[in-house]
């Protein structure tokens, strides 16, 4: 059983809401943003149900776990805005790809999607990138899921497999990803990637090479932390520089000349060898992207036996929070004018860096509540704090935990800020009292040491965690 409470410093009542159904959706705020009904902080259907997502119908299960925050953002698209900061990025990078590389007939080399629907199948999103069946990224924990055999991608790779059994060989596909992940100023539950996907065939890669004729792409061997077990020395080699010359090309063009740049050995399912970027930027080095040679048996699964690629992935908010001194992921949302008119720039090269909208002080608020005796994760915890909170909250800490013989107990503190307007506690407490309720709450019980609340008190753990209100 769960037992939870939203608990101020110095005082607080709560109001256990006999049934979620109960609350409704608040007033929106004129500068804020509208607050999600109490009763909407999951859109998680019962076993039967059924979801309607971009004009497609999806039966629920188990499996399902979207909430509504992250529901509310499908199709927003913002990396088709046009002057949004992301939409700045893809269009630098497009451009650069254009220009930087022609195919014969004098058209651009690589074709970009970035149109494609973010419901994929689970077989897309892993299997056909040969993520293991047991490997942690599937967790339901870390994904959302529609049922068990379609999801929200968690990665642009996902359209990897089909572009390249459709025939190309060069290609950029920029689209939103969804993630499961923890709150703080860095990190949201929806972010933007672009991805890049090159193939060669044996007389690309050789073409300038002397002597290239005589050598070959394939081979029989073991597989070591330099290459994979069918590919020559050669062939990766090649394949690696090309690589990253292409990245460093893209980012000295992004960032500018003189630009420090180094290649960390890493690992990723899809590619052999993999490597991460970064750069030093202000003093400082920052991961940008991660990219590897593709795995052979990927490739040859697609149709392309007879070419060996590397591919590469980057994050927009990543980019653009970098270029513009933009410090906080949760702007990219903002439809407030004087975020976004910062943005409208006669040159999509044109430097710009974000100045403040004001001056922000932190409200903080602890919550604590007794955890689920099973099935819980941090994550349906951070899923509940963006969907009642919304973009309000700035950061969430795990500042305690208590373990009874029975059941646990974790304490979390909450700092909300506004990027938009000065936030006090009063302004909390007073859009807390905007939210309707279709009935009446009982009278405040006074707040117990939840070392000593009864779980009898508590109405089911499906309805406990939006139930108290400050």
């Amino acid at each position: 059983m769960v037992c939870s409470a939203f608990r101020r410093v110095a005082h607080v009542c709560m109001y256990p809401v006999r049934k979620a159904s109960s609350v409704s959706r608040g007033h929106r705020h004129p500068a804020l943003g509208s607050w999600p009904a109490a009763s909407g902080f999951a859109a998680q259907g019962a076993p039967g149900g059924v979801l309607e997502l971009l004009g497609q119908s999806y039966p629920q299960d188990d499996y399902s776990n979207l909430s509504r925050k992250v529901l509310s953002s499908v199709g927003r698209n913002l990396h088709n805005q046009q002057y949004h900061p992301l939409w700045l990025i893809k269009e630098r990078v497009k451009e650069h790809f254009y220009k930087q590389y022609v195919g014969r007939f004098g058209t651009p080399l690589f074709s970009v999607f970035d149109n494609f629907s973010p419901v994929v199948t689970t077989w897309q999103n892993f299997d056909s990138l040969l993520i293991p069946t047991d490997h942690p990224s599937r967790k339901k924990g870390d994904n959302y899921y529609l049922n068990q055999t379609h999801m929200l991608r968690a990665h642009t790779s996902a359209h990897q497999w089909d572009l390249l059994h459709a025939g190309l060989d060069a290609f950029l596909v920029v689209g939103d990803v969804y993630r499961r992940d923890q709150i703080d100023s860095q990190h949201y539950p929806v972010f933007h990637q672009l991805e890049g996907v090159r193939l060669f065939s044996k007389h690309e890669l050789f073409a300038g090479v002397k002597d290239g004729e005589s050598l070959q792409l394939f081979e029989q061997s073991s597989r070591s932390a330099h290459k994979q077990e069918t590919h020559t020395m050669e062939a990766v080699k090649l394949v690696e520089f090309d690589l990253k010359q292409t990245l460093t090309r893209l980012v000295t063009h992004l960032f500018g000349d003189d630009l420090d740049i180094r290649w960390v050995d890493c690992y990723f399912p899809f590619t052999h060898p993999s490597f991460e970027m970064e750069i030093n930027f202000h003093g400082e080095w920052l991961e940008v992207l991660g990219c590897g040679v593709m795995e052979q048996q990927l490739v040859n699964s697609a149709g392309a036996q007879d070419r060996i690629g590397w591919a590469f992935g980057l994050g927009l908010e990543r980019l653009a929070m970098i270029l513009y001194n933009i410090p906080d992921i949760r702007l990219f949302w903002s439809e407030d004018e004087r975020f976004l008119k910062q943005f409208r720039v006669s040159d999509i090269s044109q430097k710009v860096t974000f100045q403040p909208l004001s001056k922000y002080p932190a409200v903080i608020n602890d919550i604590s509540f007794w955890l689920p005796p099973e099935n819980y994760t941090e994550n349906d915890f951070y899923d509940l704090v963006r969907t009642i909170g919304g973009d309000l909250v700035e950061k969430v800490d795990l500042i305690d935990e208590f373990e009874h013989p029975n059941r646990s107990h974790i304490l979390w503190t909450a700092l909300h800020r506004t990027v938009y307007r000065t936030y006090t506690q009063q302004l909390f407490v007073e859009m807390e009292e905007e939210k309707n309720y279709n009935e009446s709450p009982p009278p405040p019980v006074p707040l117990t040491p939840l070392c000593q609340l009864e779980c009898t008190m508590c109405p089911s753990p499906a309805e406990i965690l939006l139930t108290f209100k400050i």
